[in-house]
């Protein structure tokens, strides 16, 4: 096993990552060496130096990426060097001083709240599939939880009685999230009538809350399938992407008064500076505040 599959090995198995994310460090790394190996030769990650560096980013602009996808391949690439340096693998990292430019905050897409009504319309009905996709969408929107956070969910993490989520978030984080009664009927529901149709398809039991048509553990990706569905079920325009109900869930909870330190909790942010970035989408709510209490000329 290389040094990239080694890497990409701790961050399943230590780091609790997603295959997804693992998926992405590991073309990152592997494009790295794959650059190396076509412009000189490949020795050894421990001998790169910051000139090998500067070739590699001229290269990344030549290709005119995008600033946050070079971002990325940085990110990655330092977090492989910090790994090496750790294992006595690498003496130092050639990433280390390297900067570049910040690229501007892009504001997330949200759903507006009619929107979101508009979304579970379509949601609205006695099938089995129907029964998971209401649950999905209350969940989801409901709690502000990762797709992958959602898709990993098993019964034992939901407590009814407490009316909480235990929630097994990135870097082996856990946190608890409550969620409210219209996520907890949609779950009864689901879990009591459409989970019990769908996983008699399967012949062995396993305890994923939400499972596809063939009661199999569904995936982030097949989430993403299903919410694009059911978006072209509404007459909403544009498209849809995984974590549009996460971000919706953030903007709403703001708008209709929570401070941010609790969404950031929610959430699941290691940093609050990451939770600000939905500040930008919540003027609505300071507008009311100011006609509410500024007072007006008479």
């Amino acid at each position: 096993m290389d040094q990239i599959q080694e890497f990409c090995q701790y961050l399943l198995v230590e780091r609790h990552y997603s295959p997804e994310t693992k998926k992405a460090y590991q073309e990152d790394l592997t494009g790295f060496k794959q650059f190396l190996t076509d412009n000189g030769g490949f020795t050894n990650f421990n001998a790169v130096d910051r000139l090998d560096v500067q070739t590699y980013l001229a290269s990344l602009a030549e290709r005119d990426l995008a600033r946050s996808s070079v971002a990325r391949k940085l990110s990655s690439l330092r977090s492989f060097y910090r790994y090496l340096i750790r294992m006595g693998e690498a003496k130092s990292d050639p990433f280390e001083t390297i900067e570049t430019r910040k690229s501007h905050n892009h504001l997330p897409d949200f759903f507006y709240e009619a929107e979101i009504q508009a979304l579970f319309a379509v949601v609205d009905g006695p099938t089995p599939l129907d029964q998971r996709n209401s649950a999905l969408l209350e969940v989801l929107y409901g709690t502000g939880i990762r797709v992958s956070e959602c898709a990993n969910l098993t019964l034992d993490q939901i407590d009814f009685d407490l009316g909480l989520l235990l929630v097994h978030g990135k870097g082996n984080k856990d946190r608890y999230v409550p969620f409210g009664r219209y996520a907890e009927k949609a779950l009864h529901r689901y879990l009591d009538d459409g989970r019990v149709v769908l996983m008699a398809k399967l012949d062995k039991r396993h305890a994923r809350v939400f499972v596809n048509q063939h009661g199999r553990p569904i995936t982030a990706r097949g989430i993403e399938y299903i919410l694009d569905q059911l978006v072209q079920k509404t007459s909403l325009t544009g498209g849809i992407h995984p974590h549009m109900l996460r971000h919706s869930f953030a903007t709403h909870m703001l708008d209709h008064g929570a401070d941010l330190r609790t969404v950031q909790e929610l959430l699941g942010h290691a940093s609050l500076s990451t939770t600000q970035i939905y500040t930008h989408m919540t003027t609505e709510h300071l507008k009311s505040d100011y006609m509410k209490y500024f007072p007006e000329h008479n």
